[in-house]
């Protein structure tokens, strides 16, 4: 009989940054490895991954860390954890480790430690095993992982729908989730993102129509905007652009590279020779496929619609599809983007996240999957705690109780003793990393304010030069400003500052001695307040005073 402990290094209570953490008796089984995109608010900032001291930490005990599919917030922190921790096993399907691998190098990072696994091929680890079942995603070759213990099997599922009409490498094996339910499932982590959403996302998941309408009334240039490897969604519009003289262009040399891949190895259908280098992009029976690489979502046609990028300008005769929902958080940059796109006088068409779903498994998907499984117990992950809650209460209408429905947040352990739940408040530290370029750590949420007050109030740099023995100002105060005033309009604004900050320097200036730390908190506590009553502006505030 085991001791387990369950939890998350991220991916509850939040969208994206999906890492699950199962010890069995410090035998430790890592369950994807994601980032999150920084929404609006978070200045500057890139993207966020789960901090991974515990994977230092524990490293020596780390069996591998199973990837599920090759989406970001799945696969998209292993850059920055491989960096420090190279020989760490990572496994996935033959697919995911394609674009895993890919996106290491796009990195510099050689590595050896990449396991192809096959669905449906157990994969020994001492007294416990692995086992990946096929599941349906928009990705080929997404599967769920088994995860076999002496007290029963733990399922953490990813992402995934029930649809019977995606085949070969999206296809879900039924028969081998029911024969695991028959063994005996401790506990089941399914996603929760579309718990609250009647019904089974199929046949809402599927876009050809919308697509084919689009084709067909539309004679100019499209430009088809999309998260990630979105492969089945493209898979969809290249079976109605094949009934039309069209040809594509891709926008992105990852999802280039991808696509390339998945044709060559029968995952996707497409004529290559109809997917044409950049220097076709202003053809005007051009369907231009626009994706963003590790970065914020739009990033890309943001650059297009400013005109910032060097192959491809917006014109008026335009048609820009926007093939993946607005993510929560993103309004305000889609916003801007639509904006953007209407001053130019495109056509835009968005495909509405109510009437098109993505592939995550809505509330008859859950209810399927926890009948198949028949867990003892049941841990909604990957979603909001609102999504949470509503996963929670789709298991008890099936049934199940409630003390046997875990709610928990990042860090929160869900602790097993001979297949027994024991309650007894246990937490792993969690934190972010937030990743601003290619700088990792370096960004917290002191950076993120300043960033804000900046953006808000702009900046006051203060300067004075003193006698470096007789403390006698030299030059200055001199006060300038960025972002805050227009100076010219403002010169007794400036002076009033400039003669608070003399008064303080020279208060505060003995024979041969200078208070520089009480200078600067006077000048910025004096100065501040001043510039509120006159304008209700906090600006930030900077004081240099040097000696020569």
């Amino acid at each position: 009989m085991s001791k387990i402990k369950i939890f998350a290094l991220g991916g509850l209570n939040e969208d994206g940054k999906n890492m699950y953490v199962v010890d069995v008796d410090h035998d430790i089984f890592i369950f994807d490895a994601g980032l999150k995109y920084a929404d609006d608010k978070m200045l500057g900032v890139d993207y966020i991954i789960p901090n991974y001291d515990y994977i230092k930490k524990n490293k020596k005990n780390i069996k591998g860390i199973f990837i599920t599919h090759g989406h970001y917030d799945n696969m998209g922190a292993l850059s920055e954890i491989l960096k420090e921790i190279p020989d760490l096993p990572i496994y996935g399907t033959e697919f995911t480790m394609e674009i895993v691998k890919d996106d290491l190098l796009a990195d510099n990072l050689n590595v050896k430690n990449l396991r192809i696994i096959k669905p449906h091929r157990k994969i020994n680890f001492g007294k416990n095993s692995i086992f990946p079942i096929s599941l349906t995603h928009m990705v080929p070759g997404n599967v769920g992982y088994v995860l076999y213990t002496p007290d029963g099997a733990i399922f953490y599922t990813g992402n995934f729908v029930f649809d019977s009409t995606m085949l070969g490498a999206y296809k879900t094996d039924i028969g081998k989730l029911a024969y695991v339910g028959k063994q005996g499932v401790l506990c089941l982590l399914s996603e929760s993102i579309y718990a609250d959403k009647q019904g089974f996302t199929s046949p809402h998941h599927r876009t050809a129509g919308a697509i084919r309408e689009i084709l067909n009334k539309t004679d100019g240039r499209i430009l088809y905007n999309i998260y990630q490897a979105q492969l089945y969604r493209i898979q969809e519009l290249f079976n109605e652009i094949k009934n039309t003289d069209r040809n594509v262009v891709v926008m992105g040399k990852t999802l280039e590279t991808v696509l390339l891949k998945a044709i060559d190895k029968g995952y996707v259908s497409f004529d290559k020779k109809r997917i044409l280098p950049i220097g076709h992009v202003k053809d005007d029976k051009i369907v231009v496929i626009i994706s963003d690489e590790r970065e914020k979502p739009f990033s890309n046609l943001k650059r297009i619609v400013r005109g910032y990028d060097k192959f491809i300008t917006v014109k008026s005769e335009d048609t820009v599809i926007f093939a993946s929902p607005i993510e929560d958080g993103m309004e305000r940059t889609a916003t801007k983007l639509l904006d953007g796109l209407a001053k130019v006088g495109a056509n835009v068409i968005e495909l509405s996240k109510r009437k098109y779903l993505s592939h995550h498994a809505s509330s008859e998907d859950l209810m399927l999957m926890i009948d198949l499984m028949q867990p003892k117990y049941y841990m909604p992950v990957i979603g909001e705690y609102r999504h949470q809650v509503a996963n929670k209460n789709v298991a008890k209408e099936v049934g199940m109780n409630d003390e046997n429905i875990l709610l928990r947040l990042n860090g929160e352990v869900a602790y097993f003793e001979n297949g027994e739940l024991v309650d007894n408040g246990m937490k792993e530290p969690i934190d972010d990393i937030l990743i601003d370029g290619l700088s990792a750590g370096d960004v917290g949420e002191l950076v993120l304010k300043d960033r804000e007050i900046l953006s808000d109030s702009g900046i006051v740099i203060i300067t004075a030069t003193l006698n470096k023995e007789t403390k006698e100002v030299l030059a200055g105060p001199e006060v300038v400003t960025r972002g805050f005033i227009f100076v010219r309009d403002n010169i007794d604004l400036i002076k009033e500052a400039s003669k608070i900050a003399s008064e303080i320097i020279l208060k505060n200036t003995k024979t041969n001695y200078v208070d520089f730390s009480k200078v600067k908190f006077e000048i910025r506590d004096k100065v501040g307040k001043y510039f509120y009553e006159q304008t209700e502006c906090k600006p930030m505030i900077l004081i240099v005073i040097g000696e020569v």
